[in-house]
């Protein structure tokens, strides 16, 4: 069953060791944060800078491995029709829309809408690090300076995660504007059976 995040919105849900989870651009140009935790362990949680190091490389698709902050491979990229993701950047929250956007109205963004949707779970909000920011486009210059660029995701685009050990995921459908080529879309996901 096809599940669907409404835009600048997040779910929370159980993801079972060697379950596979498919996400999925439906309209195109939107990004997906995605987070998760050890289910019999809350404090083994994913870690940006472990899954760098280890995959020595700051570009992910398929056939890369998603760490904990406990060194244990929590997520394995199975199939990616993108093959451009982000792990550099935090989930966007209100004191991003504060710094980056300040004339607008803060919005929970990426990280309140996973603190919220974590709650079911009792994880404590400074749990929640930086998330694997699915088909977001960051682009790292020679000098080293980061830019946000619209995505390169199209219509039905998907990444499929192969879970590693029982897991509390968190998924959203990204609230920032550059992220997303200013255009606010749902995320669809479905979880799949081990083959």
């Amino acid at each position: 069953m096809e599940n669907r995040i409404a835009p600048r919105s997040g779910t929370a849900f159980i993801l079972k060791k060697k379950q596979r989870l498919k996400v999925i651009d439906p309209q195109g140009e939107q990004v997906s944060d995605i987070y998760c935790l050890n289910l019999n362990e809350k404090q083994e949680f994913l870690s940006s800078g472990r899954s760098l190091d280890y995959n020595e490389s700051i570009a992910f698709g398929q056939g890369s491995l998603l760490y904990s902050n406990k060194s244990n491979v929590m997520l394995e990229i199975v199939e990616d029709t993108v093959q451009h993701h982000d792990f550099l950047l935090t989930p966007c929250s209100k004191d991003t829309f504060r710094h980056f956007y300040p004339n607008e109205t803060p919005v929970p963004g990426c990280h309140g809408n996973l603190v919220e949707a974590f709650k079911e779970y009792d994880i404590p909000e400074h749990y929640i690090g930086t998330t694997f920011n699915i088909f977001m486009n960051v682009d790292v210059n020679g000098e080293g300076r980061i830019s946000v660029l619209p995505p390169t995701s199209k219509a039905g685009d998907y990444t499929i995660f192969e879970a590693k050990m029982d897991l509390i995921v968190g998924l959203t459908a990204c609230s920032a504007g550059e992220s997303n080529n200013f255009s606010y879309k749902p995320i669809h996901y479905t979880i799949l059976d081990p083959l």
